[in-house]
């Protein structure tokens, strides 16, 4: 039983950032969000415009933080990692 559970953990991980340029409005998060949703190992966007945030958490055997910063051009946003991953309980 405990060998299926491990089997099933997965290794999320938390990356959060900041983008230039920066968020003002609802139509920034949006952007971001739907872009970002459709990249493999993403589980949870979440946009903080006050604080100028974006907090991404992630299968960190699907995908890596180099990955999920380079998707950012992809719809010409620049990321910057403002905070070191940390793993989710």
């Amino acid at each position: 039983m405990l060998t299926t559970l491990s089997a099933l953990a997965k290794n999320l991980q938390t990356l959060v950032v900041t983008t230039t340029p920066q968020m003002h409005c609802e139509s920034c998060e949006n952007k971001i969000k739907n872009n970002l949703r459709f990249e493999k190992g993403i589980k949870q966007i979440t946009t903080n415009i006050a604080e100028q945030t974006v907090t991404i958490v992630y299968d960190a055997d699907k995908t890596t933080e180099t990955k999920i910063i380079d998707s950012f051009k992809k719809f010409n946003y620049t990321a910057n990692k403002i905070s070191e991953t940390k793993p989710q309980e």
